[in-house]
């Protein structure tokens, strides 16, 4: 999906949801160059794109569809390696831009909770909805081992400014609390395809850290 194509399905979102005819087109524009800032190895408009695909993929299996597509869009439009608040930004900027275009209060502070999930990945609101965003945002875990080789290399990258000590024992700790989770993944249709290969992928990288 290129950038045109993020844009197509923000404008058709907009049309769905706003009558405000300047906020949208300002908001993608800024959405999209979050996405494509230098650093973002990973984190990048090719993720945003992944998660969007999968949105399409698993529409009939969600309830709230719109609001899923706000959060994937803002869910990381705030991403720093040396913050410890990227999620938490990025929910108050979502929130921020919803209340602006009238966007329902309730549904707006769904979105708010389902960006800050993304930090541990945990869904303390018990929402099926949710529990697909954690997925699609962990979907790369259980990617073909040449494509999470590419990932690994990505995701180091953008923790290029830590020496390799450091990283080491950051991402080992990363691995193994994914690891000591009964499910990687919260539902049952990528448990049933990804989790296996997501274990695969995470004990072999845990390995290779030494």
């Amino acid at each position: 999906m290129h950038t045109e194509e993020i844009k197509k399905y923000w404008t058709l979102l907009s049309h769905r949801t706003t009558a405000h005819s300047t906020a949208p087109g300002a908001a993608i524009e800024r959405i999209i160059r979050q996405y494509n800032a230098n650093g973002r190895h990973y984190h990048n408009v090719e993720h945003l794109s992944d998660l969007i695909c999968f949105q399409q993929q698993y529409a009939p299996l969600i309830m709230d569809n719109d609001s899923m597509i706000y959060a994937i869009y803002f869910h990381d439009i705030i991403y720093r390696v040396t913050r410890k608040d990227n999620e938490l930004k990025s929910a108050e900027e979502a929130a921020a831009y919803l209340t602006k275009i009238d966007y329902p209060e309730d549904k707006t502070q769904k979105v708010y909770r389902f960006i800050l999930a993304t930090a541990g990945h945990q869904n303390p609101m018990a929402d099926p909805d949710l529990d697909f965003l954690l997925d699609f945002d962990l979907h790369i875990l259980g990617a073909l081992p040449e494509r999470y080789d590419a990932y690994t290399k990505q995701i180091r990258r953008e923790y290029s400014i830590y020496p390799g000590f450091m990283y080491r024992k950051g991402r080992k700790k990363v691995l193994q609390h994914f690891l000591a989770q009964p499910g990687i993944y919260r539902t049952a249709a990528f448990r049933e395809k990804y989790e296996l290969k997501a274990r695969e992928n995470l004990e072999r990288e845990l390995e290779s850290l030494g």
